[in-house]
């Protein structure tokens, strides 16, 4: 007999080594299961990224017709039905806006057509209009008296801070225009520079980069006052996003960070009513990921903290100092991107109609204060999540633990905990949107401007972001509220700089 035939029949008669090669090759199948689904699961998300619709609404549409409906037979009287068109008027146009007013009137053949006219009243009826921006060139003479005192004369000046900025011409207005148009509305320099040119003024791209600098750095000194009044709010959120950053000149970039911290909440005074801690947000700039970054920033904080499942937080909360939530925007996420691609509805389903019985509980009690949603959320809330982890622990052991679906169970019950510590209590929200809503705009930035240069850039950027999105927390209109701050700081005790937080802000009297 060939040598290859009795080797076979030597493998043959070893059970062992045959269930070792069958164990084997169900774990390589299983594994290439799971990568195939990964990997299906990335085509299916990258192609609803560039070509589907970017909303995280989910309607369930695809399971509206499963079970059969009965279609209902119409009475056999006739019925008569009516229908009452309502009409909207055009919404009334804001009352703090200022108006100009102009007068109509008839024209003196008109009136020549009658024997007598005599004036009863008047129709108004507003519109809309737009002014646009202009430049302006503003002079500022500062009076010169010669002076005399006990026989010395002298000549005196009147004082004037035409700038913010040390030798630089840029008023306060315009600085303020350029970090708004940059930060809050997107525009890279260079569109700045050709908008500026369509007004009569040419402005190099290099000298609105220096103003930006320079303003952003005057203004840097408002970040210690910002990061204290942070860090004291009830509850805190935290998350972070990429901010490529060159190096070595302009031959490649790294990947940098910018870090949100975002302070809200309320507190119960001593008379029982609850007083809102103003909101507030702070951005960092670091030239990597590492957790010693938010290990410094959260150093000396104590209270709650809200934030995706990262490492990088593991120490902080170790500390016993920092109590962990969880957000289920982030979990739900991991279900929605299964779920919302072409496939027959499934688990991925199921776990985002659960996720919608604890959202629905929020939408009814947001507007309530902390003790009336403490109140609901452990009367309704709880038995919902109960129900929920029993069927996520029936499911789990029946998917692969590295696909998809498998992930995303595991991401669920691994932060169950910090998931369900929003229940515990009233001050907590159920996810992070609050900051996430803060990191689109840099999102939206990034995209224009691609990149900063160096990390100078990167320090402005954390600032104006950190300001600009306080402002909108406050319901603070950003160009007015940093025109007015740029005029007073260059005159403004450094000792009471948190009168100029957003917040506190009180426009300088004229």
């Amino acid at each position: 007999m060939p040598a290859l035939a009795l080797n076979d029949i030597a493998l043959i008669s070893n059970i062992g080594v045959l269930k070792e090669l069958i164990t084997e090759r169900d774990s390589v199948i299983a594994n290439l299961s799971a990568q195939l689904e990964s990997l299906k699961q990335q085509f299916l998300n990258l192609r609803r990224m560039h070509f589907g619709a970017t909303s995280e609404k989910f309607c369930g549409q695809a399971e509206l017709f499963q079970e059969k409906v009965g279609v209902p037979v119409p009475p056999e009287e006739n019925i008569r039905v009516t229908y009452e068109r309502k009409r909207r008027g055009r919404p009334a146009l804001p009352k703090n806006l200022p108006r100009e007013r102009v007068d109509y009137d008839l024209s003196d053949a008109e009136k020549a057509e009658f024997d007598s006219v005599e004036r009863i009243g008047e129709e108004v009826s507003e519109t809309l209009e737009y002014t646009p921006p202009k430049l302006i060139v503003v002079e500022h003479a500062r009076a010169k008296y010669a002076c005399r005192k006990d026989g010395e004369s002298t000549v005196r000046t009147a004082f004037a801070q035409p700038s913010p900025l040390p030798k630089s011409n840029a008023g306060a207005g315009l600085l303020a225009q350029i970090l708004v148009s940059t930060f809050a509305d997107h525009l890279p320099l260079n569109r700045q520079e050709s908008i500026f040119k369509r007004h009569g003024v040419d402005l190099p791209r290099s000298t609105l980069c220096e103003w930006k600098l320079g303003a952003g750095e005057l203004l840097a000194v408002l970040r210690r006052a910002l990061i204290a009044h942070t860090l004291a709010a009830p509850r805190l959120h935290s998350d972070d996003t990429t901010m490529p950053l060159i190096v070595g000149g302009r031959s490649s970039t790294k990947t940098a960070r910018l870090w949100g911290y975002l302070g809200a909440g309320s507190r119960q005074a001593e008379d029982g009513t609850w007083v809102e801690h103003a909101p507030a947000v702070v951005f960092e700039f670091t030239d990597s990921r590492e957790s010693l970054h938010p290990i410094a920033f959260l150093k000396g904080y104590q209270g709650y903290l809200q934030a995706d499942a990262y490492s990088g937080y593991d120490a902080v909360y170790k500390t016993g100092r920092v109590i962990e939530v969880g957000c289920w925007a982030h979990c739900r996420r991991k279900f929605f991107e299964i779920a919302k691609a072409p496939l027959p509805p499934g688990l991925a389903t199921e776990a985002i109609r659960w996720i919608g019985k604890l959202y629905e509980i929020e939408s009814r009690i947001k507007e309530h204060p902390p003790d009336i949603k403490l109140q609901v959320r452990q009367a309704e809330a709880i038995p919902v999540l109960a129900d929920f982890k029993r069927w996520l622990d029936g499911h789990y052991p029946t998917l692969l633990p590295q696909a998809p679906l498998g992930l995303a169970f595991g991401y669920a019950l691994r932060n169950w905990q910090a998931l369900t510590r929003y229940c515990e209590s009233g001050i907590l929200a159920p996810d992070n949107n609050m900051l996430e809503r803060q990191m689109r705009p840099i999102a939206k930035g990034r995209d224009a401007y691609l990149f900063v240069a160096a990390e100078r850039g990167g320090h402005v950027a954390a600032t104006l972001y950190s300001l600009i999105g306080t402002c909108k927390l406050n319901g603070i209109e950003p160009y007015a509220y940093l025109k007015d701050v740029l005029q007073r700081l260059p005159q403004h005790p450094i000792n009471r700089v948190a009168e100029l937080l957003p917040f506190n802000w009180q426009p300088a009297a004229r």
